[in-house]
């Protein structure tokens, strides 16, 4: 038995005739006879008695037309959802992020994949690289997005946006903004660090080692699983770090803290979208993961500065404005 043999059924029933049916499903009266035929031979009954005018339905097939309506029925409710899933009307994915990309680079992507697809649900998770990693591995994400070049059978790790790491310091601390130390002096100081597996600090002493400075020289007084917090604690004098440009933008341009240069240390990094081929087979992560790349405003994908700026000149004129007394509303529409 087949959807097609129900469907003929059911328009023989309705019109009451073979030759109308055929019309009606653009077939010939040969070929809805035949399906007829093969159904009742396949159930082993008579579905219609025949007469000069019309069919009229049997026993079994008065039993067999409730039957039909709801399989034929629920065949195309299932048809309407899976094509909705491929039209992205609908459907939800998981994803997974680090510190960085989850806080400063995601909201904005899916605020952005939102207007396009708003049927889509988007579940979000943020930790640490290493962390991401493992739910990828594990298949509890569809999606993630790091700081570090994830390895292994089946997973695709893609560049998308290109993120700088800069040295901070406390506002009082010896070294001026913007002055070039060596790295030798690095030793010296009380380091506020990610913890171990993070992106960021792999990154980071990565560009030690290749300095030949062993992480292991370094004075690491605390560690931290926030980028807010580590930058909360160097602007209570705590200590240095090394954090995303992105994270430190705002209160560097604040004058809570200050950045400082370091002779011949390269602190680029490449965030990553990373996802299992072997398995991947979500509509709506897919099209979201090919939005990362393709699907921002003027189609480059994103940048750091479309992703930072416009939180940050709001939080800029909310401070400025609050302290003149002005109202942010205000000061918005005037400038919309």
């Amino acid at each position: 038995m087949n959807l097609k043999q129900l469907e003929v059924f059911l328009w023989v029933a309705e019109l009451k005739g073979f030759t109308k049916a055929a019309k009606r499903l653009y077939m010939s009266q040969p070929a809805v006879s035949f399906q007829i035929q093969s159904l009742e031979e396949l159930l082993g009954v008579k579905l219609f008695w025949r007469n000069e005018k019309n069919v009229i339905l049997t026993e079994a097939g008065k039993l067999l037309f409730e039957q039909a309506k709801q399989i034929v029925a629920h065949s195309h409710k299932i048809k309407s959802v899976v094509n909705d899933l491929k039209e992205l009307k609908t459907g939800s994915f998981t994803i997974g992020a680090s510190t960085i990309p989850g806080e400063y680079v995601l909201p904005r992507l899916i605020g952005n994949f939102h207007r396009r697809f708003p049927g889509i649900q988007i579940n979000v998770r943020i930790a640490g690289s290493a962390q991401v990693e493992a739910w990828l591995l594990n298949r509890e994400i569809d999606l993630g997005l790091c700081g570090t070049l994830i390895s292994g059978k089946g997973i695709e790790c893609l560049p998308f946006l290109t993120d700088r790491l800069v040295l901070i310091a406390p506002p009082d601390h010896r070294w001026k903004a913007g002055e070039e130390v060596k790295i030798n002096d690095l030793i010296k100081e009380n380091f506020i660090l990610r913890e171990s597996g993070s992106g960021t600090r792999k990154t980071f002493e990565a560009s030690l080692a290749r300095s030949g400075i062993l992480k292991e020289k370094l004075s690491v007084v605390m560690e931290m699983g926030s980028t807010r917090a580590i930058i909360g604690s160097v602007e209570a004098g705590l200590g240095v770090s090394v954090v995303s440009s992105l994270a430190a933008r705002e209160p560097l341009l604040l004058g809570l803290i200050k950045e400082i240069t370091v002779h011949n240390l390269d602190l680029n990094r490449e965030l990553y979208a990373i996802r299992d081929r072997s398995w991947m087979n979500n509509f709506a992560a897919e099209a979201f993961h090919d939005f990362i790349f393709t699907g921002s405003p003027d189609n480059q994908g994103p940048s750091a500065d479309k992703i930072f700026y416009p939180c940050f000149v709001i939080s800029i004129l909310s401070i400025l404005m609050s302290g003149a007394g002005f109202p942010l509303a205000s000061v918005l529409t005037a400038a919309i």
